[in-house]
C-alpha cells in the first residue's frame, strides 16, 4: 500500500530517502537535468511503498503562495503525481498554488484544479 508522508525541507529523513534518486543521472535527465533543492521553506510529500520512494513532491511555501518546481514519479506515473498534488493541496489549503509542469504532465494538474498559464516548449506555468 502507498502511503504519502509530508516531510520537512531540512529534515534528515528527507536526505536519507531522496538523496539516491536527485543524484541518480536518469532521473535528472528525466527532469532536463534541472537540480533539485530544498530549503527549510519547502514541505516534501514522498510516496512511499515498503519504504522504497516511488515519488516525491516538494512545495516551497512563499508569500502566501505554494510552489511546485521540480519533483518526481516513477515511470512518469500521472496516476501518483495526482495523489501527491491532492495531498499537497489539502496540507495547505489556504494558499495559492502555482506549479512549473512538465508538458506530458499537465492533465495530472488539470485534474487537480489547476489552468494553464505560461506555456514553454517544455513546461508550463500551472495556476490554481
Amino acid at each position: 500500500m502507498i502511503k504519502i508522508e509530508q516531510i520537512g525541507g531540512q529534515d534528515k529523513r528527507l536526505y536519507e530517502l531522496v538523496a539516491p534518486l536527485i543524484m541518480n543521472p536518469r532521473i535528472l535527465r528525466q527532469n532536463n537535468n534541472y537540480p533539485f533543492k530544498t530549503t527549510r521553506n519547502h514541505i516534501w510529500f514522498v510516496a512511499l511503498e515498503n519504504e522504497q520512494v516511488l515519488g516525491f513532491l516538494p512545495v516551497e511555501k512563499r508569500e502566501g503562495k505554494a510552489v511546485i518546481n521540480n519533483y518526481y514519479v516513477r515511470e512518469e506515473s500521472l496516476d501518483l503525481l495526482v495523489r501527491l498534488i491532492q495531498q499537497a493541496v489539502l496540507h495547505l489549503s489556504g494558499y495559492e498554488w502555482a506549479a512549473v509542469s512538465q508538458t506530458s504532465h499537465r492533465p495530472a494538474f488539470i485534474k487537480c484544479g489547476f489552468r494553464e498559464g505560461t506555456v514553454w516548449k517544455k513546461y508550463i506555468k500551472m495556476i490554481r
